[in-house]
């Protein structure tokens, strides 16, 4: 008798233990073909602005600004000389109109130490 309800109480264990195992994917299963609807959809990525290109040659930067977006975007050209003595600048900031190129251009007297793009309103 003994060994009887130990058998069935093992059953009743193991039965229960896949049972719990179980029920999370059954769960799943069930609300994916009951709901109908369509998982919902990535949020559309924000407009990121243009997309520059800065080169440098000698004393001379140069910096090509392409706009992919729907939307206008400011740039401008910052320009660190590498001398104590030569003028860093700031260039002027220039809009770029959608699916448009535009052309960034600036120069120290000597090297020119760093350049960069900045995007703005």
């Amino acid at each position: 008798m003994r060994s009887t309800r130990r058998r069935t109480w093992a059953l009743v264990a193991a039965a229960a233990a896949v049972a719990g195992l179980l029920a999370p994917v059954a769960v799943n299963a069930a609300n994916r073909a009951g709901s109908g609807a369509a998982a919902p959809l990535a949020p559309a990525p924000e407009p990121s602005g243009a997309e520059c290109r800065t080169s440098v040659d000698g004393s001379r930067v140069v910096a090509y600004c392409h706009n992919p977006d729907s939307t206008t975007d400011h740039v401008q050209l910052h320009t660190e000389c590498a001398r104590w003595w030569d003028v860093d600048a700031d260039g002027e900031a220039v809009v770029v109109q959608p699916g448009r190129t535009v052309r960034l251009e600036d120069r120290c007297w000597k090297e020119v130490g760093s350049a960069w793009v900045s995007h703005g309103s």
